[in-house]
This record gives C-alpha cells, structure tokens and sequence, in this order.
C-alpha cells in the first residue's frame, strides 16, 4: 500500500516511544521492591476537581450530550474570555474563542488556516515535537533556530529578523515552553510580534502551560499586544483535564469563520460533555483548587531543582513555569560510556527504574546532551527518584 508522502514526513513522537519501553520495564518490575517511577510524561497527576466531575455527571444524566457548534457551547466561549479579563486583566471578547478539541485540534486548525505548502515557520531549538509535525501536516516547513541558556531557550527579534526569508510565514513561540519550561520575556515577545507584524506575518503563541507560571514577570498571555497575534490554550495542564481533550484558540475575529469551516468539517465539535464538565473550572472552588495545585507544582520544583544540581545534573535556567527540568546529563553519559541522552534515558531506565525522556524529541541544537524529567509526578515519586539517582551517583564516585 502507498503512503502519502505527508504521513512519512510525520517524525515519531519518541516521548511515547520512550514511555511505550518504560511500561514494558515497569511491567517486569512491578512486583519488585523498586517500581517503576515515570518522570517522562507531561501530564499532571492530579484530575479534575469535583465540581468538574459533577458537571460531567450532570450533563451526561441530563442527556445533553449532542453536537455543539464547532466553535464550542457559547457559554464556555464566554467563561474563557471572562478568565482572561479575571487572571490576566486582557479583554477577549467570546466571538475570538474557538473551543477545540484539545490544543493540539487547536494548533492543526491554525497551520491548515494560515500555512500553505512550502511556508517556513521558525520556532526555537528545542521545542515541543508535535509543534513543527503540525506545520509539516499542513505541507510547511518547521525551521529550527538554536537557542541557549543565555537566551532561556527562546527566540529572540534579532533570531528571528536574521532568520525571516522570502518563504518564511511566522513564528510559532511556546511561553512557557515544554521542553525547558522557561518563558519568554515579554518586552522580547513584544518585539519579535512587532517584526512579524511589520512583514505581514503571523505569531502563533503555545500558552497551554501559562496557568502554571511562578514568576510574575512571566506570567502574562501574549493577547495583551493586539488582536494579529494568536494564542493556543487547553484545559489539560492548569486545568487537569488530559483526558477530556478540549483546549481553545483566540484568533482575530476575521479568522473565526475560516478556523469554524475547517473544524466543522474535521471535528464536527469538541467532546458535548467535556465542554459541560468544563463551564465548572471557572467556579470559585475550582480556581481555588487549582492556585493551590499550582503552589504544590511549585514546591516540586523548588525541591527537584537543587536536587538535580547535587546530583551533577545541572538545569541551566531554573523553569519559571509549567512542571519540567531540562538538564544536562553530559556528565553521567561520559561517565557510563554512552554516547548522548538517548542512550543514557534507558540506561537510567534500566539501572534505577526512573524513566525521562531524551533530549531528541525536541529538536537537534545540543539535544543530546539534555534530557526532559517532568515534575508533574508527587512530590514522594521526585523524592524517591532522587534516592536512587543518588545512590548511582555514589556508586560511580
């Protein structure tokens, strides 16, 4: 059977790759005194909170479990846009909100929109996976700009100005970003939207982790600087709903009816019920809930960090959001023989069953000497993760 040259171009997701060789070990182990503990997957261990459940409950024995609008329940549209003006003092109107189902609906249905074949997209090096197969899905090019530590893993305007071609159509920005879980600044992102608009171009903004922020000069969404830019969220992080697979985009209001025709066509609507279960995040009870989740996310920062740092695994820029750690296992590689990351992410696998993910999912810019350890785990699985990372370290010293 032929495959369409699209569907080779799509890369693996090694994330899954990766935590697919995880639950086969963790399988072996499971009976064993040391059980798997998966640091490797984005996903909060926490679920909805109870008025969210209750709510998906009701609309389920209510019977309201038919079609939406492919734009998603009104009334959602209109708790989403409130949020904004609540959390980040920026007005949104409703008619800008398309509910999805889920960001990564959200990120397909703003490529198909706005990207033809052969446009360039720049975007950091490293980045989110399914950022730059998005782009390739809707025929584009992705072009992977290096970043450092000096620059938080972000573009920067000057990046992006050298970079900007006769092909290029944007930038696609994730703040804050997975894999680094660093923000950009905001007076940067200022400048590099005002050199996008200057060429007629598009900023496409990742924002799913942007509830999750623990710095004040960070924690802003990029809407505040005009209607152009555009913005990709999702209840899966902040939210706890993974599963439930609903997210949003706000576009400019010429935008909706192009982005509503594609979705109509491709998802007919997001989840009935999710969308029911979702009108109760913004409850007072809920958002209480999810402050104090967010302090608890930051307290496993705060102790994994430093840990990491003792351990010879050094972060090169404390994350100011989301729950990751991008550190360098060069170290540990060159002690155990092993060529890069990849190679040491099942090593660590089999010796401590600590699973992380290898830097080569995010990109190609010194990814090999960098692997992705998530903190959306309990603070008793990071501890323990610690313990026997520790007691390896002492081994080898």
């Amino acid at each position: 059977m032929r495959i369409a040259g699209r569907a080779e171009r799509i890369e693996p997701f090694y994330v899954m790759e990766v935590a697919k060789a995880a639950e086969r070990l963790a399988r072996e182990s499971a009976a064993s005194d040391r059980p798997m503990v998966f640091l490797n997957i984005g996903e909060p261990d926490f679920t909805a909170p109870p008025a969210v459940q209750a709510a998906a409950e009701r609309a389920i024995r209510d019977g309201r479990t038919q079609y939406t609008a492919a734009c998603g329940l009104p009334a959602l549209r209109e708790r989403i846009a409130a949020w904004y003006g609540e959390r980040f003092g920026v007005q949104v109107p409703a008619r800008r909100i398309v509910v999805t189902a889920g960001a990564s609906a959200a990120l397909q249905l703003a490529c198909l929109a706005l990207v033809d074949p052969g446009d360039e997209i720049l975007m950091p090096d490293p980045s989110y996976p399914c950022n730059r197969q998005f782009v390739s899905a809707a025929e584009g090019r992705a072009v992977l700009l290096p970043t450092d530590a000096a620059g938080r893993f972000q573009l920067t305007a000057g990046q992006v100005e050298a970079a900007w071609g006769p092909r290029t159509r944007g930038v696609l920005l994730a703040s804050p970003s997975n894999p680094t879980g660093t923000s950009i600044h905001p007076a940067e992102l200022a400048r590099i939207h005002a050199f996008v608009r200057a060429r007629g171009g598009i900023t496409l903004l990742d924002e799913i982790y942007l509830g999750l922020s623990y710095d004040e000069t960070f924690g802003h969404t990029g809407l505040a600087l005009g209607e152009d830019l555009i913005s990709v969220n999702s209840f899966s992080k902040y939210f706890s709903m993974t599963g439930w697979r609903l997210g949003w985009l706000v576009v400019p209001e010429a935008l909706v009816p192009v982005v509503e025709r594609l979705a109509q066509n491709l998802f007919i609507c997001p989840s009935t019920v999710a969308q029911h279960a979702a009108l109760a995040c913004f409850e007072p009870d809920s958002i209480a809930e999810y402050e104090r989740r967010r302090g608890e996310f930051k307290a496993r920062r705060d102790f994994f960090i430093p840990q990491l740092e003792q351990l010879g695994l050094p972060v090169p820029v404390v994350p100011d959001g989301a729950f990751y750690a991008w550190a360098d296992c060069s170290a540990w590689a060159q002690r155990w023989g092993l060529p890069g990351s990849w190679e040491f992410a099942f090593e660590l696998m089999k010796r401590a069953h600590v699973a992380v993910t290898p830097g080569r999912d995010f990109g190609q810019h010194a990814t090999q000497r960098f692997v992705r350890f998530s903190t959306a785990s309990s603070l008793a699985h990071l501890q323990e993760a610690v313990a026997r990372m520790k007691a390896l370290h002492e081994d080898a010293a």
